[in-house]
């Protein structure tokens, strides 16, 4: 009886002895794989922040994708192509970075829209550089200067030499442009346009007796020896600067920074400033 007692005893420890060590055994392998899961995830984590850039988004599709609007010398249509010092600019970058140039005409308004939705990846128009701008995108250093001006009729011109003198008048200004802002901060009332070159062509038709443009594009377009020989400016707003935007947080903002300090270095931005006649408004990089 006493040796049954004992085997039972035996058998009960050793059941119990199997089930210690088998639990162990499971313990030890349900642990390698989670922390060798924990080990991977920052690498991986890593891998896909580098390929969230906005340069590895542009290199891979193989496209810069610049929003621009009719605005000579910066942008404008020559023989089917657009060129302007904004745009042979724009394709110096795009071949700097190893992609191929595409540009899209957009309405100024939207630009920042345009941007976030990745319809464009940069606003290369002869951009002024205001407060709004530069909060809602990731711009890059200025690169020329610029002023916003009055344009009306040549034969009128001698009544408009001054602010007060202009508050009557009529206007018609690009939207969302560094113009409309300028007449927003004089409380002067006007009528909005699509484009610059729109708000040019209603006030040589007369059906506004003045704009308010770019100080670049008026030197281009308006004058003795241009399409709008009969108009002139006048009263000069204010004193800006051009930059380029893009995404917020993107880093072809540095890239560019970076192309236009080699640029100006080896007298190529020169030259393209030269070729329209905006060496005199390019800021040393």
């Amino acid at each position: 009886m006493k040796t049954a007692m004992k085997l039972i005893a035996l058998i009960l420890v050793f059941a119990m002895a199997l089930c210690v060590f088998a639990g162990c055994a499971k313990s030890e392998t349900d642990t390698t794989p989670t922390e060798a899961k924990k080990d991977d995830t920052p690498a991986t984590t890593e891998a896909v922040q580098a390929d969230d850039s906005d340069s590895a988004y542009v290199l891979d599709k193989g496209t810069l994708v610049i929003g621009i609007t009719d605005f000579a010398p910066m942008d404008y249509m020559e023989a089917g192509e657009w060129v302007g010092f904004d745009a042979d600019m724009a394709n110096a970058f795009a071949a700097y970075l190893g992609v191929e140039a595409q540009f899209v005409e957009i309405v100024w308004e939207t630009k920042t829209m345009e941007l976030d939705n990745k319809n464009i990846d940069c606003v290369w128009n002869g951009m002024t550089l205001t407060d709004a701008v530069k909060t809602a995108m990731e711009t890059s250093n200025a690169y020329c200067n610029n002023a916003q001006v009055v344009v009306v009729r040549s034969d009128v011109a001698a009544q408009y030499q001054d602010i007060d003198s202009i508050r009557d008048l009529k206007f018609v200004v690009e939207a969302g442009s560094a113009g409309a802002e300028q007449l927003d901060a004089l409380n002067i009332p006007y009528i909005e346009a699509d484009s610059q070159a729109d708000a040019l062509m209603e006030v040589a038709a007369g059906t506004s007796e003045a704009c308010v443009i770019d100080l670049l594009m008026a030197g281009a377009m308006i004058g003795e020896g241009t399409s709008y020989a009969d108009l002139t400016y006048t009263v000069a707003l204010n004193s800006e600067e051009y930059g380029v935007g893009f995404r917020k947080g993107s880093d072809l903002a540095a890239k560019l920074n970076e192309f236009f300090a080699a640029a100006y270095k080896d007298g190529s931005m020169l030259a393209i400033a030269e070729k329209y006649g905006v060496q005199e408004s390019l800021i040393a990089q």
